[in-house]
């Protein structure tokens, strides 16, 4: 596996599980330094259709005291290139079910950001996915 300098992950992390734990240990592996962008409470809202059960200040402050995370940043409330074009990642890792926009590469291309986008493998999908665990 080749190891690249800065990789970024995104996440809502709302009641961490060890899913979230191996997504994060498995893109760690790909480079030096971890940044992870948390989702804004608003956000989660318009996406998945309610609030966080932790906000998003406890939801920062938790992610940063795990081992393998270098940085915690809040994510764009209207524009989510915006992180990504202001760091610079050299990888991108996407979770096993994240879904991106169709126009995702061109975005980044049009923006000037040159990234590899890897996709992380499941872990336990069955037991450890956040809808399971918060609505059973």
């Amino acid at each position: 596996m080749k190891r690249y300098r800065k990789i970024m992950v995104f996440g809502t992390f709302d009641i961490l599980h060890p899913g979230h734990i191996n997504f994060l240990e498995q893109a760690k592996k790909y480079g030096n330094y971890l940044i992870v962008v948390l989702a804004r409470d608003e956000n989660v809202k318009k996406v998945k259709g309610f609030f966080p059960r932790l906000d998003e200040r406890a939801r920062k402050k938790i992610v940063e005291a795990l081992e393998m995370t270098d940085e915690v940043i809040y994510g764009d409330k209207k524009d989510y290139f915006k992180k990504i074009e202001k760091n610079k990642p050299d990888v991108i890792c996407l979770g096993y079910d994240q879904k991106i926009p169709n126009n995702f590469r061109e975005e980044l291309e049009k923006r000037g950001v040159v990234t590899k986008i890897i996709r992380m493998k499941a872990y336990k999908p069955k037991q450890y996915k956040s809808s399971i665990i918060i609505n059973p």
